[in-house]
């Protein structure tokens, strides 16, 4: 069985034949159009069992990419909670060992900046972080009124619509 794209490479070639011939269609013309409106009703049913099927297991696997990450949720929180309960011991009755594990502390330091006053910081303890990004709404209604724009064109896409 021919591909959907040998398919369809024989048939702009019979169209081809038949255009050349003025629209006139040989018995075994018709017969070709025939089996490739067969072949192609095939194929096209085909690939849409496959795209269904293809479909329908994404939306089993992102159901499970959301049990999974809810999991790992759930066994992160439990997690800094029996590490939270570890550090009040700690605290409350000093460092201790169990078998080879040692329990106790360390110290460590961060920075915490008000949101609000990280305008009034002095420049040299500031890092500017500037992104640009093209307004495509504005440059498509730019083009659309028929402005040229260097590095710029309206890209017409055709997408397949399965109803």
């Amino acid at each position: 069985m021919n591909s959907l794209y040998d398919i369809t490479i024989e048939q702009k070639s019979l169209i081809n034949e038949i255009e050349e011939m003025e629209g006139e269609i040989t018995p075994e013309m018709e017969e070709k159009l025939i089996i490739s409106k067969a072949e192609i009703q095939q194929k096209t049913i085909a690939y849409l069992e496959v795209i269904s099927s293809k479909d329908s297991f994404n939306g089993l696997i992102d159901s499970e990419i959301k049990r999974l990450q809810a999991l790992k949720k759930q066994n992160n929180s439990i997690v800094h909670r029996l590490k939270d309960n570890l550090l009040i011991a700690v605290k409350t009755f000093g460092k201790y060992q169990i078998g080879t594990q040692k329990i106790g502390t360390r110290k460590s330091s961060s920075i915490q900046v008000d949101p609000d006053k990280v305008n009034a910081l002095p420049t040299e303890y500031k890092t500017v972080k500037v992104i640009e990004a093209p307004d495509k709404k504005g440059l498509k209604d730019a083009i659309n009124r028929g402005e040229e724009i260097d590095g710029v064109e309206l890209l017409e896409n055709v997408g397949l619509k399965i109803n």
